[in-house]
């Protein structure tokens, strides 16, 4: 177990600026001559407005970054996305849109009386696109999880306008992990208000570009509709499963109060964090849609309690869907220990935190298809490569039980990615994640779900982000490629950060190319080619 007394971790969760233009990367090794194109990622870079902190890791305004790859050169470049979250907070020097975890207090410009008017205009929602960037069409948005996308330029990393979801399709918000199928659609999944006010989840599909050039989003629709455990409190949504023929969606205990979300926030000052809560007794709810009819299969498949955020992969084999999942064991929401002031701690006081937390665990869950009654009491799952069962049971539910795939006591296997143009939704056998140790991010991991192999790629006081799969050209096999991953280090050499490639079968390093500014924390993004 590797440790982090000297705490450089906390550099992942400082304010950087934004570069005018792009600035040449120093390169050592060789970087593939076949990889051409951008490293596109989101995070947040400004951790405050001027003496008004953000609290929670998911707070801090989006900074859109780009690795440029050319003919074995490197070049870095960061823009500010610019939000209204982010234009207003510049204009009026102070927090104006309440962020995740940070209430944004009414502006103390204004007087008593236009301030009592504004009770009732109800809550402004953030736009601050840090969570990840998708393609639809031929555009690129930056996301995060509410109603607002922002179309940016992948090239120069401008921002070119704001996009309402509501607009377009039935959600009160999408994830920032729609799925993206090879010919350019787009499924993604939200909350929505069902029938006779009940709460549910809506599918919505976006077509890809088609020969008339319209915008793709003009044509969005709902596919289908998953019903919620409870009418009032929708479960909180991070991502979903998808297959050729089916989707999947796991409907977890961490559930939103819309009581407490649609009231007056400024009458006491709450911010999205403060909305969630816990069911304590439901455990964890699966539900299956048939994907091309947009039929609801109506098996009631049930678990113990995790939460979950990541989808590794799901595939059909043999009247059996396959979900690989990374969970967090319990009913407690995981983001009540990523306030900022825990991730910033000393490393004993950051390892105190993570003991209390709920732990994480890579999973496979067996779903069966094909269901006969006469089969109660006994374990449907017959395929022979692996334990994860499926009992039925008298009340017609169906018990999961898993496969571990990936378990270290506080040490996270997270933010999984996998060949996914040709992999995606199909039998599979590698995933490359991000490890985390009781949070931190020290190493990155090459997993063989099949025979649960492992591959680390790890340095002392070295902070790697989510890796990137970047297949080769000409692949003959799943894991012909590289890994790309920006790390930083901020304690060895003058080089604060750089960016890593690895080679993909064995997570050993091809090239890096570093960069003379540090670069904070980013979640998610893509490789787009040239």
């Amino acid at each position: 177990r590797v440790e982090h007394p000297a705490g450089g971790y906390k550099k992942l969760f400082e304010t950087v600026e934004e570069l005018s233009s792009p600035v040449t990367a120093h390169v050592t090794g060789r970087i593939p001559t076949w990889l051409r194109g951008s490293l596109l990622r989101c995070g947040p870079g400004l951790f405050e407005v001027g003496a008004e902190p953000f609290y929670h890791l998911f707070d801090g305004q989006a900074l859109l970054h780009k690795f440029d790859f050319k003919e074995g050169h490197v070049t870095y470049h960061r823009r500010f996305v610019r939000t209204d979250a982010y234009v207003r907070a510049m204009t009026e020097k102070r927090i104006v849109i309440t962020e995740f975890g940070t209430y944004a207090y009414p502006d103390p410009c204004k007087n008593i009386f236009s301030r009592f008017f504004s009770y009732f205009k109800g809550v402004e929602v953030t736009d601050n696109a840090l969570v990840n960037v998708y393609p639809v069409g031929e555009d690129y948005y930056a996301c995060t999880e509410t109603n607002f996308i922002t179309k940016i330029n992948p090239d120069t990393l401008e921002t070119i306008k704001q996009v309402d979801l509501c607009k377009y399709v039935s959600v009160n918000g999408a994830t920032a992990h729609p799925h993206v199928e090879n010919d350019g659609t787009v499924y993604n999944i939200g909350n929505c208000f069902g029938k006779n006010f009940a709460l549910a989840y809506n599918i919505i599909r976006i077509p890809p570009l088609q020969a008339d050039k319209e915008d793709p989003m003009n044509k969005s629709e709902v596919v289908v509709q998953f019903p919620c455990s409870d009418r009032f409190k929708p479960s909180y949504v991070h991502s979903f499963g998808l297959t050729s023929n089916y989707i999947v969606f796991v409907e977890t205990p961490v559930k939103i109060n819309l009581l407490k979300f649609l009231s007056s926030w400024s009458l006491w000052g709450a911010n999205y964090m403060d909305c969630f809560e816990s069911n304590e007794t439901m455990g964890v709810w699966l539900h299956v849609a048939e994907k091309k009819k947009g039929r609801l299969l109506n098996i009631k498949y049930r678990t113990s309690a995790f939460n979950l955020f990541h989808h590794i992969n799901t595939y059909e084999d043999n009247g059996f869907l396959i979900v690989d999942l990374c969970t967090w064991k319990g009913f407690e929401f995981v983001y009540n220990y990523l306030y900022l002031a825990n991730l910033r701690a000393n490393w004993d006081e950051v390892k105190r935190q993570a003991e209390k937390a709920p732990q994480p665990e890579a999973r496979r869950y067996v779903l069966p298809l094909n269901i006969d009654k006469s089969d109660t009491g006994k374990n449907l799952v017959t395929l022979p490569y692996t334990t994860a069962t499926a009992t039925l049971r008298s009340d017609e539910t169906i018990w999961l039980e898993p496969e571990v795939i990936f378990s270290g006591p506080r040490h996270a296997f997270e933010f999984p990615q996998i060949n996914y143009k040709k992999y995606g939704g199909k039998p599979y056998t590698y995933t490359y994640g991000l490890g985390l140790n009781h949070f931190v991010p020290d190493r990155l991991c090459k997993l063989n779900v099949k025979t649960k192999e492992t591959w680390v790629w790890q340095e002392p006081d070295s902070y790697p982000s989510e890796p990137i799969f970047v297949s080769h050209p000409d692949a003959l096999e799943e894991d012909d490629g590289v890994v790309l991953s920006i790390v930083i280090s901020p304690g060895a050499g003058p080089k604060p950060a750089y960016l890593l490639i690895l080679n993909a079968k064995d997570m050993s390093e091809v090239a890096r190319a570093e960069v003379e500014v540090n670069i904070p924390v980013t979640f998610h993004g893509l490789f787009k080619r040239a």
